[in-house]
């Protein structure tokens, strides 16, 4: 079990909001799984800005729709599955002989086999997967999937783009890259896969980087090591970050902001100091009480027992009326909590919640 440090408020300025920094603002996503069982309401009503430059954490338990959310954002929502609503606005920024040309284009209304959407995935919106095993070819050398992608994007020759690719196996810390460039997947260890992944998502330079769940299968050093390379290469490249995990650690280290989805829904979100000193949703304190803190000094908190949620997440072809947390809520309303559905409220400045108590 992961142990958070707690961020410092002093450690980390606010991010700005100038909407001129703005790279991706998700409004009103709804994402559907259509099956002879029913309609699964992967990800419903979701709401959340990404700026320049910023790391935007998104975090709840498994089958709260973290996945099928970013999925969307790069338009490749898995058949029976497709967006049903909402709108996905990439804030393009193009250099064309000379000139910056911006314009705002919608991936939701996109043909996720089109050309434009083609143009875009992989290039100026990259993802790395959870497991690299499965999401790399395992009869090509990583050199040659990483090439690909350059190729793919960028007018160079094959010369060209393995010098670009060796040149990315070394900026994310690839042991000899000239010779590992060369090597299979199956040929190289977990944290080393990983590497690759993130050199491939790299490769064209993007303006947001999804990494979803990145560390969840490495040791903890090989963690710390592919999060450290992260934030560095943020601050080289200027990209913005959607860091999707469970790991309430993780998110103290890496975000700027949080969003906290349960259930489809953005439930909480807010600054990642705000969130983890005055946490609002009784699903967000949940997750906080459950797992173990550095810095607390007290003989109490040391020897009590951490509190489990209880409960498990409802069945997604059945979610409960009224607020989807309410049966393992412990400051569930009876006739209120169980029968309408919560309000999305702003409780203070850039610090909303979805929930009844604070109408």
């Amino acid at each position: 079990m992961a142990t958070v440090p707690v961020p410092s408020i002093e450690s980390r300025a606010k991010p700005s909001n100038r909407k001129e920094d703005v790279v991706l603002e998700v409004k009103g996503l709804k994402t559907h799984f259509f099956l002879q069982q029913g309609i699964v309401r992967a990800v419903e009503n979701v709401d959340f800005t990404v700026l320049r430059g910023q790391t935007l954490g998104v975090v709840g338990e498994s089958g709260c729709g973290k996945s099928v959310m970013a999925r969307s954002v790069m338009s490749i929502v898995p058949s029976p599955g497709r967006i049903v609503e909402g709108e996905i606005l990439f804030h393009r920024i193009q250099n064309q002989n000379g000139s910056t040309t911006k314009n705002v284009v919608d991936m939701a209304q996109l043909d996720p086999k089109g050309a434009e959407a083609r143009s875009i995935r992989g290039d100026e919106i990259s993802m790395v997967f959870q497991e690299p095993m499965t999401s790399l070819s395992p009869v090509h050398t990583i050199g040659n999937q990483i090439m690909e992608a350059i190729l793919l994007h960028q007018e160079v020759d094959k010369e060209a783009a393995r010098r670009l690719a060796i040149d990315m196996l070394d900026r994310v810390g690839m042991p000899h890259p000239e010779r590992t460039i060369d090597r299979y997947p199956h040929q190289l260890s977990g944290g080393m896969r990983q590497r690759a992944m993130i050199a491939m998502a790299l490769s064209c330079q993007p303006s947001i980087l999804i990494a979803d769940e990145p560390t969840t299968a490495l040791d903890v050093t090989t963690q710390a090591q592919i999060l450290s390379l992260m934030k560095e290469l943020q601050d080289d490249l200027g990209m913005a970050i959607i860091f999707i995990t469970h790991d309430l650690g993780v998110i103290a280290q890496m975000a700027d902001h949080v969003v906290v989805m349960y259930l489809g829904e953005v439930v909480e979100m807010a600054d990642v100091q705000t969130l983890f000193y005055e946490p609002k949703h009784p699903y967000t304190r949940s997750l906080l009480r459950s797992i173990p803190l550095l810095g607390r000094k007290s003989a109490q908190n040391i020897t009590s027992r951490l509190m489990a949620i209880r409960g498990t997440v409802p069945d997604p072809y059945s979610i409960p009326k009224g607020c989807p947390f309410h049966p393992r809520c412990r400051d569930m309303i009876r006739g209120v909590c169980d029968q309408q559905d919560p309000p999305f409220l702003e409780v203070e400045a850039g610090h909303k919640v979805r929930c009844v108590l604070y109408e």
